[in-house]
């Protein structure tokens, strides 16, 4: 191998891994995997489900995303316990943003007529039975993780179970 080529080689092989620090340390600082807890998002998430969150502020979250935050700590409805970092989050999609009129069945106790004021969003379960702003009412944007980008594995639900045909059979001596 020529001199020339070697020298190539290393320097493709030296950008490829600084290529991959660089990688590795702008997920690191981005995404955060977090796991389902509860029944709030049910159809579209359910308890043990993980999914991938993108750390974003709040002027970067459209209506309709799926968004990860911190519940308010004070209110009739207290939050669960604590995850392994000893935060709480809430898993719920945003249905109002800044400048946007409250949906039906929020109260506004921050001033605004019937608009979600600068800093606050409306989030709420996709199962009717979710404890979201309908009753915590508006969340600070600044306890915002960030939007779900996908769902990296899903809980098995029941009806997803594999027919006894369709399972892998021990064979037997005989």
């Amino acid at each position: 191998m020529s001199t020339s080529r070697e020298l190539r080689l290393a320097g493709g092989t030296a950008l490829a891994a600084a290529s991959a620090l660089l990688a590795l340390g702008w997920a690191r600082k981005n995404l955060v995997v977090v796991t389902v807890q509860g029944t709030s998002m049910l159809p579209t998430l359910q308890d043990g489900d993980r999914v991938l969150v993108r750390r974003r502020p709040l002027a970067q979250v459209r209506q309709g995303d799926v968004v990860v935050l911190e519940p308010p700590l004070d209110g009739p409805y207290l939050p669960g316990p604590a995850g392994p970092d000893g935060r709480i989050w809430n898993v719920k999609r945003a249905a109002a943003l800044p400048g946007d009129t409250l949906p039906p069945g929020i109260p506004n106790d921050l001033g605004a007529a019937g608009t979600v004021p600068p800093g606050a969003l409306a989030v709420l379960g996709d199962n009717p039975d979710s404890i979201d702003s309908r009753h915590r009412g508006l969340f600070s944007g600044d306890r915002l993780l960030g939007v779900v980008v996908r769902r990296l594995n899903v809980t098995q639900r029941p009806s997803q179970r594999p027919e006894p045909w369709q399972m892998a059979t021990r064979s037997r001596d005989v």
